[in-house]
């Protein structure tokens, strides 16, 4: 493919923010590179562990074309609506409060275009999870650090989609030390429901690893693990009685108000339930 930039005037411009568009990115499409187009691809680049130059040479457009492709292969990981009413009703569950929930933890999908699982690093978590393997976070915090390790929640440090991987390998990498890896994927959240990777033992998975390996197979393992989680968290009743405070509280934390948990999850529900 012709190697473009800022500027460029080309039908293989066309293409680039055809595919743009289709990963998620606004852009007009047409012949002409514009400053929207160079943003999105310098942002692309970011999220892609790619050189952020703005330039789509041949490793950009490889990574574009890959992810284009995979928008249409990796759909043997989705939930189907069978799935569904399976889980629903094997818990005595409303269909329109697992779609519900569903929506708002991956808006309706547990993995990326790239066939990875959806996650979200928390950068908090992995402080106290190296204080639990007696790791002092302390020696590792810096200005390089202050992305992926902190000790209070904060949301400015996310960046979504594939970026999130990178700051689960540089997490993972900061030191040889194996508890490193272990704390960094027990301090993500992964797949349709976002289950934190720390809670794989209550959920009866030997290892994080295994917790991890799981949740990369199919949208039906991150159910069974979401499942598993509403028995062992004593989060049925109040699901199935709407308790959205309780609910809330216990699925996503005490800073469920802050992020307006509740309120969404309420909302959401009605739309499903009348949609039914």
């Amino acid at each position: 493919m012709k190697v473009l930039k800022y500027k460029s005037y080309d039908p293989s411009v066309y293409l680039l923010e055809q595919i743009l568009v289709k990963l998620g990115y606004s852009v007009v499409i047409s012949n002409y590179f514009g400053k929207d187009t160079a943003q999105a691809v310098r942002d692309f680049q970011l999220k892609n562990d790619l050189v952020v130059d703005g330039i789509v040479g041949v490793k950009t457009w490889s990574k574009l074309l890959a992810l284009e492709k995979g928008l249409f292969e990796n759909t043997d990981k989705l939930l189907s609506e069978k799935d569904l009413n399976d889980f629903s009703q094997e818990y005595n569950l409303e269909l329109a409060l697992v779609k519900a929930i569903n929506e708002i933890e991956s808006q309706g999908k547990g993995f990326l275009i790239s066939g990875r699982a959806k996650i979200l690093f928390e950068g908090h978590v992995f402080w106290r999870e190296l204080e639990k393997r007696n790791v002092d976070p302390e020696k590792y915090a810096s200005e390089d650090t202050k992305h992926i390790l902190y000790k209070k929640w904060t949301k400015k440090y996310y960046v979504g989609g594939e970026g999130e991987y990178l700051r689960l390998k540089l997490a993972s990498n900061l030191d040889a030390n194996p508890d490193f890896f272990d704390a960094a994927h027990a301090a993500s959240s992964w797949g349709s429901f976002q289950i934190m990777g720390y809670h794989y033992k209550s959920l009866g998975y030997e290892s994080i690893q295994m917790f991890v390996d799981a949740m990369q197979t199919h949208e039906r393992e991150h159910l069974r693990a979401f499942g598993k989680f509403l028995k062992v968290n004593n989060l049925m009743v109040p699901l199935r009685n709407k308790d959205w405070d309780a609910f809330s509280r216990g699925y996503n934390g005490p800073s469920y108000k802050r992020n307006q948990y509740d309120t969404k999850l309420k909302l959401t529900y009605f739309k499903y339930r009348n949609t039914a």
